[in-house]
């Protein structure tokens, strides 16, 4: 993404998990708010950590003063081991966390799609270990998993973003499970899945949520 976008190597529970690091610019930040992991959408439909939506969320981290954590869920790219049906992939993503995101720093998870549906689950197994500063769930696929409920105290610090015409994932599906939780959902008019030509849109919905 920029000059200071580094390569990683992490260590899976199915094997290496490939992850690139996205830094603040230095000279505009005196050291940065906290890390930000990022999960991508499916690993069968072509879902990878270079998505652009996903991108998209690094980058508004990135612009705030977070370190963004990008990475490929196991069986994509160099990422070792085979799609798991989420349950690995829920493994993967706090395998990330625990050696990327020093404890003592505020950590914000977020994910697109497939990704939106393990960072909830991911959420919903770390709190109330360790503290969770923000969350940011975009076209979460709630009409193919069973997404967890977002800790009620969480609430003001999470953010679920949506296309109004999604024929991926339906609007609909995400406000029924929204609904009983009385969480917010931002709805982007006209917006599809991927908010092809929209993305300007998304980032800034991000930034107005995660910078500090």
């Amino acid at each position: 993404m920029n000059a200071q976008t580094q390569s990683l190597t992490l260590t899976g529970p199915a094997g290496p998990i490939e992850a690139v690091l996205d830094l603040p610019e230095a000279d505009l930040f005196e050291a940065p708010h906290g890390t930000a992991v990022i999960a991508h959408p499916h690993p069968q439909f072509g879902g990878t950590m270079t998505n652009k939506v996903v991108q998209t969320i690094a980058r508004a981290c990135v612009q705030c003063g977070w370190r963004a954590v990008r990475f490929n869920f196991r069986g994509v790219g160099a990422s070792g081991g085979h799609y798991d049906e989420g349950r690995g992939e829920v493994d993967d993503m706090l395998a990330v966390v625990a050696q990327t995101a020093p404890a003592d720093q505020p950590l914000l998870l977020a994910g697109f799609s497939f990704g939106g549906f393990i960072a909830a689950r991911a959420i919903d197994t770390l709190h109330p270990q360790r503290a969770i500063a923000g969350a940011v769930l975009v076209g979460t696929a709630a009409s193919r998993f069973v997404v967890p409920p977002v800790p009620a105290e969480l609430h003001p610090q999470t953010l679920v973003v949506h296309g109004e015409q999604d024929d991926t994932v339906p609007l609909a599906s995400v406000m029924d499970w929204a609904r009983p939780q009385s969480l917010p959902v931002t709805v982007v008019p006209g917006g599809e899945h991927f908010f092809h030509g929209q993305l300007p849109l998304l980032k800034a919905l991000v930034v107005r949520h995660v910078c500090v």
